[in-house]
């Protein structure tokens, strides 16, 4: 069977697995808190749960990971641009930009794009897949580990077109602003899109609902 990635599920969705399994609600809240707060990466780290809970979450769960393969750094502005790995072996670029205000991050959302517009360069390779939530999270927490800083804004605005990956992208700011974990308030996010009308209207609908 394959493992569910962890770091694309809301809280409350990790408290349904973990009732199923018999294992008490109050659990999935330091489940969420180690890898949103914390940011561990193993669930041996969990050291608050027992071994028999790890061992359950280790065959039930995956918590998946970036590798940086190339990182170019700007000598006039401290911007730096990442090339990340994915698991599957396909790549997408992060850019972390330093202001007055604190750092802001630049997000990929897909491997490729289908949008075709003639300025931009990720149409060029074409479209491979959607990113799912835990890669978008994972690019602002892989480079606030290597950069030894705290990301105070996001943009999506890297390879992709966010509302064409409009799930996982809602996912993602649900995942990103939640109070038990990254907690950062949505008004910090910019969404940039070449103009998909009818998931522009579903998604201001979200504000008004």
């Amino acid at each position: 069977m394959e493992k569910i990635d962890i770091l694309s599920l809301s809280l409350n969705e990790i408290e349904n697995i973990l009732v199923g399994n018999n294992e008490k609600k109050f659990r999935a809240l330091q489940i969420y808190d180690w890898l949103h707060v914390k940011r561990c990466t193993e669930f041996s780290q969990m050291t608050n749960l027992s071994a028999q809970l790890r061992g359950l979450l280790t065959g039930i769960f995956c918590i998946n990971t970036l590798k940086i393969k190339k990182k170019l750094e700007s000598y006039t502005d401290n911007t730096v641009k990442y090339l990340y790995q994915l698991n599957d072996d396909n790549y997408i670029e992060t850019v972390l930009m330093e202001y007055n205000h604190g750092y802001s991050i630049c997000i990929s959302t897909q491997v490729g794009c289908k949008m075709g517009c003639k300025f931009c360069a990720s149409t060029k390779a074409g479209f491979k897949r959607d990113l799912t939530p835990a890669e978008m999270l994972l690019q602002i927490y892989e480079t606030e580990r290597d950069a030894g800083i705290k990301i105070s804004s996001v943009v999506l605005m890297g390879i992709g077109e966010p509302l064409d990956n409009y799930d996982n992208t809602i996912k993602f700011l649900e995942l990103l602003s939640s109070e038990k974990g990254t907690n950062m308030s949505l008004r910090h996010v910019s969404l940039s899109t070449c103009g998909l009308v009818d998931r522009i209207n579903q998604l201001a609908d979200l504000n008004t609902a």
